[in-house]
């Protein structure tokens, strides 16, 4: 009889609910999930039709020969064969990862560089451990700027600076009688490099603000003891700071990464294809000539990279959480 009537429960309100229910400590239990579950059934259901449903949808056409049409013929691990005998593919991933390994890491640390300028590399003042350099909030914006613009933009006005003979670098090289590179004209390395430039330039900003804001939340009093035992800037960054910003920085490692792997527009617009190619703009090669079916495939070795990029991150990057 218990049983039927804690069945009952579940779906009937409170005031309907029998008394001898409703006060066991069984049911209190019972009706606090029910009250999460009830705000979180809505949210979870669109996420599951728009995000999750997409996601299992790919893994399906990965295994078929689908080229658009209404028929879609299930070939098993052909696409992915296919994959592992394209050169193509090789190269392009070997440039999504070296993107993947070096630009999460230069760009991070340039960001933490200048947050910490900006909130602790100033004269100190009176009554404060530590200051911020003077206008430090125009250049949080400064360094914001680029995040407001187009991905579109942003390649097209790099790719004229990066030119041959009429960018930016090379006419200043010009002025003082040093031939410059072709930036992006044919060599492998210097595209990675000019890539690379732009990427990190692009997302620094970002970052900036996201550890200004962490460090921002580090009370002063640990400052003042760390000043008290004599440790310098650099010093009071590696052994304070640092440490208690690290879940951000972890956070922004995979944001990062992810990101990195995603380099499809500015690859696209701003590298001829002849010098280099990202993953994600193989992948559009293969949608544009109608491979949708082998185009899914790499996709979902995209996602499956991403993944074990994220897990690696939290699992190298855990430490003991730090209480303040």
């Amino acid at each position: 009889m218990n049983g039927l009537l804690f069945a009952l429960a579940i779906v009937l309100p409170p005031r309907f609910t029998p008394e001898r229910v409703r006060y066991d400590r069984r049911y209190r239990t019972l009706d606090k999930y029910r009250f999460i579950v009830g705000f979180l059934a809505v949210p979870l259901a669109f996420y599951a039709l728009f995000v999750i449903s997409p996601f299992l949808q790919a893994i399906y056409y990965s295994f078929t020969d689908w080229s658009g049409g209404p028929v879609a013929n299930f070939v098993g691990f052909d696409n992915y064969q296919k994959m592992w005998n394209d050169d193509r593919f090789w190269d392009s991933l070997r440039v999504s990862t070296l993107l993947l390994v070096i630009a999460p890491v230069l760009t991070l640390v340039l960001g933490m560089f200048f947050a910490y300028m900006i909130t602790s590399g100033g004269r100190h003042r009176r009554g404060r451990a530590i200051a911020g350099v003077a206008g430090s909030s125009l250049y949080k914006v400064v360094y914001f700027f680029p995040q407001v613009l187009s991905v579109a933009i942003i390649a097209v006005v790099w790719g004229r600076v990066f030119n041959t003979n009429s960018g930016l670098i090379n006419g200043g090289l010009d002025k003082i009688g040093v031939d410059g590179p072709a930036w992006l004209g044919g060599d492998e390395t210097l595209g990675l490099i000019s890539l690379l430039i732009v990427i990190s330039w692009s997302f620094v900003g970002f970052y900036v603000v996201l550890f200004s804001a962490a460090m921002g939340s580090v009370p002063q009093d640990i400052y003042e003891a760390a000043l008290l035992d004599g440790a310098g800037r650099a010093r009071t960054f590696f052994s304070v700071t640092l440490p208690l910003i690290w879940d951000a920085v972890r956070t922004g490692w995979i944001y990062m990464g992810i990101q990195a792997l995603d380099t499809f527009a500015i690859c696209l617009v701003m590298v001829p294809p002849h010098v280099l190619k990202v993953t994600p703009v193989f992948l559009y090669e293969r949608f544009r000539d109608g491979q949708y079916g082998y185009a899914t495939s790499i996709g979902v070795v995209l996602l499956v990279l991403s993944m074990v990029f994220s897990l690696i991150v939290m699992r190298v990057g855990n430490r003991d959480r730090i209480e303040y």
